[in-house]
């Protein structure tokens, strides 16, 4: 299964010299703890983050809507590709510390935003179906399910 089909319908994603006010904004409006920062041809050029807001911005007595995004943006950006396979992504973003990781083509143009909650809700709807399997297979009255 590729990562993409895990990711939210539509990332969330902002230019690098938007507002981080207006990123805060797209983030709130979407309900996601990140947007992918990308530039004209919607190549990946950084991620905004929760931690972004927090650590570079929070107290750093400027008005958020006077910065913008490509000041406070983390990058270097670790990608995932449609190929990633979700233990790749989930062993990347355990490591790594990070919650987001954004998926993207083979000319680095965002497709999609993984969330380590996307992983983590995938992988207990697939032990929960094991689990109904078990339990039916366990709970077979005699042989050839009879």
């Amino acid at each position: 299964m590729s990562v993409l089909h895990l990711c939210d319908d539509e990332p969330a994603l902002v230019r690098p010299e938007t507002s981080v006010a207006d990123a805060i904004h797209v983030m709130l409006s979407k309900r996601v703890g990140a947007v992918g920062v990308v530039d004209a041809n919607s190549v990946v050029a950084g991620i905004f983050t929760e931690r972004d807001v927090l650590r570079k911005v929070a107290l750093s007595d400027r008005d958020p809507a006077s910065i913008q995004v490509r000041e406070v943006m983390s990058t270097p950006v670790v990608l995932a590709t449609p190929s990633t396979t979700p233990g790749e992504a989930l062993a990347v973003m355990v490591d790594r510390h990070f919650r987001h990781l954004p998926v993207v083509d083979d000319a680095g143009r965002l497709l999609g935003m993984l969330s380590i909650r996307n992983l983590l809700e995938a992988q207990v709807d697939e032990l929960t179906q094991q689990l109904d399997s078990l339990e039916h297979y366990v709970t077979n009255d005699a042989m050839g399910g009879d």
